[in-house]
């Protein structure tokens, strides 16, 4: 390591650019006392053979370990590309500046005591992001673990860390949490994959995990990009960056804490992070690619598929087992995540059937029994007939593998049988047998194969229905863009005014008419011709039915009388006081299925749809579905079929079959209209009354909510 020469006043590189990949770094913190987290980063760039300067910091010493020391930042020589602040906090703000003063491209910050403690920690961290703006200057953390750029031999950590040369493509590292960035490089070396560049991005005063995002999907050994991300600072551009990856084929892995608001509270204190909606942030990320894991083990085992797998998964899975209880294992498994198993058909049913009649049947998955070790030939014979199945994109071998003598004996004829499909198919293996020992030989053979070698068939399979939200995702709008419109009226939008609204973005309403006397209520109810409904309108009055604001089936002049006087009693006792816009006389209209119809624009990732069953079984079951918008009309049908009560839309026990076409239609209205309106905050329709094919579907109560 030499020492550097005043760099010039200006660097043309960028400065997350010279942060990752610096020509010089400066250490702040460096003691003579063994341990110290500076003294751990000097260690670690020594161990990795880093070429460039290094420049020591400290305020009273002249050398440390034969090395100069400067007294401060202000005494570097200008343009050093990273300083490395490992120094307490209350010195890091000066540190800041000075290193701005000094043309430094980045800072490393791993000093804990800012925006995850308080209001007065946030001011300061503020501060150092207000430096970073001004002077151009790249900062990763505060309380951060720093980086490892294996693929250049540059480590800025105080972990300490062993090289890891990259032969190719890899997978980088980009984590808020420096634990987590250690321990998912550790599990990524661990199934012998490369990682290119590890980050923790820590509170993220200046720079976020967007910012190392973008740096990542430009470096050539970027293939697979693993994420855990408590909180987005900037989601839309998260999402254009997710587009940006899957149009350059990097897949990105995300794990992100926070679906419980235990969780969502952790991340305020842990990061200095205000959560935000985890199923919001789900919906529209999937929707361009991103493939949302829910552990760590699921985010380094899908990592691995993405590396390691040539194709991507698509269709279904063929797995080919060795015992029949396996097989009933797998069915009853692969039918909880979702996963499809096409059956064999036509000749290739008759081939697998012949190749040990009355031992091996054809069947997906299936069981070759113990006839492999009889004869080796059998696994490369079967797989030719099962992987003919054009509907299977998918392979999982579930080899039992005891021990090394098993292992050695029956893996060379299912590695070659393999090694046949890696190039059309993805292509995955799993033992059954837990950590039973197999020779490491064999276990590099598989990978090197470009095929991810499992301990056991869960986690296999786990892994390919993640990693297949990849292949199913559409980031392109399949429904017309939408049209700008007149801006609503801030506020509560009460059920009068929002079905007027909604009525004209094309959903369907009964027929209605707002009144403010009796006489008017007994003329409407006459006009209808049958039972109606008198429902209060109020903006104050969100839910009616709680102040007893909706009487229903009142058919006739005395009945509408005792309603009016009852629902006003009802309100005189429940709500005195409360101003109303009247009261709504509306026909009542027969029995249908009841839905949940919904939209939210999300302050920070913008607007979603919701759909489910309605009524009680809203709260009761929870079967709602939020949407992405843009979705054509088979993707809104597909994901109405996926509620867990879609059996309700078909025929059932004397019901007739639904008008899903309808449904489908009212959703796509909502869509345009939201999208038309980003001013709504929320829109909730329950129910939507869906009728029989062909008789359509009405809204029956309707609120909106504006900004």
């Amino acid at each position: 390591m030499a020492d550097i020469a005043a760099a010039p006043s200006h660097n043309p590189r960028p400065a997350i650019e010279r942060l990752l990949n610096p020509k010089s770094v400066a250490i702040a913190g460096v003691s003579s006392t063994p341990g110290s987290l500076a003294g751990i980063v000097l260690d670690n760039l020594r161990r990795f053979g880093f070429a460039g300067a290094v420049h020591l910091i400290h305020p009273a010493r002249d050398e440390i370990q034969g090395m100069p020391c400067v007294r401060s930042a202000r005494d570097l020589p200008f343009g050093v590309d990273c300083v490395v602040l490992a120094i307490p906090s209350a010195g890091v703000l000066d540190a800041v500046r000075a290193c701005a003063e000094r043309g430094v491209g980045g800072v490393v910050i791993f000093s804990a005591g800012f925006a995850e403690l308080g209001a007065a920690g946030k001011a300061v961290q503020d501060e150092i992001a207000a430096i970073a703006r001004t002077s151009g200057m790249a900062v990763e953390g505060p309380n951060c673990l720093g980086y490892v750029n294996y693929a250049q031999n540059i480590c800025i950590t105080f972990s300490m860390t062993e090289p890891h040369p990259v032969g190719g493509s890899g997978i980088a590292v980009v984590s808020q949490s420096g634990a987590m960035a250690t321990v998912v490089r550790a599990g990524l070396h661990s199934h012998g994959l490369d990682v290119s560049v590890s980050v923790s991005t820590g509170n993220e005063a200046a720079n976020g995990a967007e910012d190392f995002l973008e740096h990542l999907l430009a470096a050539p050994q970027t293939r697979v990009v693993a994420m855990v991300v408590e909180h987005f600072r900037d989601p839309q551009r998260f999402l254009a960056l997710a587009r940006r990856a899957r149009e350059r084929d990097i897949v990105l892995v995300l794990l992100h804490p926070g679906r419980s608001l235990a969780a969502r509270q952790s991340a305020q204190t842990h990061t200095g992070a205000l959560a935000g909606d985890y199923d919001v942030m789900r919906t529209l990320v999937e929707r361009q690619g991103v493939v949302v894991v829910e552990t760590l083990e699921e985010l380094i085992d899908v990592s691995d598929c993405a590396l390691r797998c040539k194709v991507r998964p698509s269709g279904g899975v063929a797995i080919l087992g060795e015992s029949g209880a396996y097989k009933a294992l797998a069915l009853d498994y692969c039918e909880s995540i979702g996963i499809d198993l096409p059956q064999p058909e036509g000749a290739a049913a008759a081939a697998l059937n012949a190749i040990a009649p009355g031992l091996i049947v054809a069947s997906n998955p299936l069981d070759l029994t113990a006839q492999g070790l009889v004869d080796p030939t059998l696994y490369g014979r079967a797989l030719a007939s099962l992987m003919a199945n054009s509907r299977c994109g998918s392979l999982l071998m579930a080899i039992i593998l005891p021990g090394e003598r098993l292992a050695i004996r029956k893996m060379p004829p299912v590695i070659e049988a393999m090694r046949r499909y890696v190039d059309t198919h993805t292509v995955v293996f799993a033992m059954l047998g837990e950590e039973s020992p197999v020779p490491d030989a064999i276990v590099k053979e598989v990978r090197d194969a470009g095929i991810p070698f499992f301990r056991s068939p869960e986690r296999a399979l786990r892994a390919l229905a993640r990693f297949a939200t990849w292949a199913d995702a559409a980031p392109e709008a399949a429904n017309a863009a939408a049209v700008p419109a007149a801006r609503l009226p801030a506020g509560i939008i009460p059920e009068h005014a929002a079905k007027d609204v909604l009525e004209r973005a094309g959903l369907r309403m009964p027929a209605r008419r707002l009144v403010t006397t009796l006489d008017e209520a007994l003329e409407a109810a006459a006009a209808f011709g049958g039972p109606v409904a008198l429902k209060v309108q109020s903006p104050a009055l969100s839910h009616k039915t709680n102040v007893g604001g909706v009487i229903l089936g009142l058919s006739g002049a005395d009945e509408v009388r005792d309603g009016w006087q009852r629902l006003h009693d009802n309100l005189t006792k429940a709500a005195p006081g409360v101003g109303i816009d009247g009261v709504l006389v509306e026909a009542m209209v027969g029995k249908g299925l009841e839905l949940i119809l919904g939209a939210r624009n999300d302050a920070e990732w913008g607007p979603v749809l919701a759909v489910g069953l309605g009524g009680i079984f809203t709260e009761l079951l929870k079967d709602v579905r939020l949407l992405p918008v843009g979705l054509g009309r088979r993707e809104i049908e597909a994901a109405l079929r996926r509620l867990k009560g879609a059996a309700l839309f078909d025929a059932f026990r004397g019901a007739p079959a639904r008008d899903i076409g309808a449904v489908v239609d009212a959703v796509m209205a909502l869509d345009a209209f939201v999208r038309a309106h980003p001013e709504v905050r929320e829109i909730d329709i329950n129910p939507l009354a869906v009728f029989a094919e062909g008789e359509g579907a009405v809204v029956l109560d309707a609120l909106i909510s504006c900004q």
